[in-house]
């Protein structure tokens, strides 16, 4: 089952490299004129937007100069310039009766109130109040409902592991509603940094309990080349060359790793949990299906990546209902076996 559960996951990796590429919208020369033209003019047609209007910071005195709060414009007034030529050429191109483009690897979508994608907002938000609820369950099931070892601490060994993880889980998703709220090279970065950052640490906390390792010398052997490569490769991202080819083959080879530790592991283990875990691992397989097999917005809101989102609220209950099954567990082997 264990390498059953590799070669599904590994052929939707290897499906997706073959899409990796770049939008077609992008190179619509139509498109590429009229976002230079807006950037230039901070206007399209009749439409003009306050953001693009900024002095050059080369023109003005050391002391009259704004760097960081004109590049945040320059990122608005280009966004703003993305979205609103994408509108006007796709527009143009249901009337010739053409299906509509990719543009910067995203589907035409219909903002409300400014925010770009709200249903990815929404769901995104969504999965972060899932974690949430998830770390405070297991936050109150560890200290309130499961015995202490004699020092006052939990028997469970993993206690502190998983509390990081929420972190690193609720700082992921609220960067990822920041950046389908609006999407600028500042929130992307630190979406996907923020991303990498979660990957890295599951695979750390997936080798640590896959393995049952205990003492604190065999966790710093894992964690040193694990966190040092994952913090390479945000350095990378960020002040190097910000490479989305490069990031999806990184994140999917790190899922794809990480997936088929707890396959073979729930496929060995007699685990009580074990089916709550299948039903994670394989529920992630139709959800990477939905980033391959990608559809245009139904309504103008709604497309394969927000749906993709949706998947994420079910078997983000079902992953921590396992962590706290998993606590359960743990406390009552280790009690046993001090009696």
């Amino acid at each position: 089952m264990g390498r059953s559960c590799f070669v599904l996951y590994l052929t939707a990796f290897c499906c997706l490299f073959g899409l990796l590429r770049g939008s077609p919208g992008d190179a619509d020369p139509i498109y590429q004129g009229c976002v230079l033209q807006c950037e230039e003019t901070g206007c399209i047609g009749d439409k003009c937007f306050r953001n693009c209007n900024f002095s050059d910071p080369k023109n003005v005195s050391w002391y009259g100069q704004e760097p960081h709060y004109l590049e945040w414009k320059k990122w608005v007034c280009q966004s703003d310039c993305r979205y609103y030529c994408m509108i006007a050429r796709e527009d143009e191109r249901q009337r010739l009766g053409y299906k509509p483009h990719k543009y910067h690897r995203k589907w035409p979508s219909k903002h409300v109130h400014g925010i770009q994608e709200p249903a990815a907002v929404l769901l995104s938000l969504l999965t972060l109040a899932m974690h949430f609820h998830g770390w405070i369950s297991f936050l109150i099931h560890v200290n309130y409902n499961l015995p202490f070892r004699p020092n006052k601490k939990p028997y469970y060994e993993y206690t502190g592991l998983w509390h990081v993880y929420a972190f690193f889980a609720m700082n992921s998703w609220l960067w990822s509603g920041a950046f389908h709220s609006r999407d600028i090279e500042f929130t992307e970065k630190l979406d996907c940094s923020s991303a990498v950052a979660l990957m890295g640490y599951a695979l750390f906390l997936a080798i640590i309990r896959v393995f049952s390792l205990r003492t604190e010398a065999a966790r710093v052997i894992v964690a040193a080349p694990i966190f040092a490569f994952a913090i390479t490769h945000i350095l990378y991202l960020n002040f190097y060359e910000f490479d989305h080819r490069w990031n999806t083959i990184v994140s999917m080879l790190i899922d794809v790793t990480q997936a088929t530790l707890w396959c073979v592991w729930v496929g060995v283990s007699r685990h009580p949990s074990r089916w709550t875990l299948w039903a994670v691992i394989l529920g992630g397989v139709p959800a990477t299906i939905l980033m391959i097999y990608d559809f245009p917005p139904y309504w103008g809101f709604v497309d394969a990546h927000a749906i993709w989102h949706a998947t994420m609220l079910p078997l983000t209950y079902l992953w921590w209902s396992f962590v706290r099954d998993d606590c359960e567990f743990r406390t009552s082997v280790l009690v046993n076996k001090e009696k």
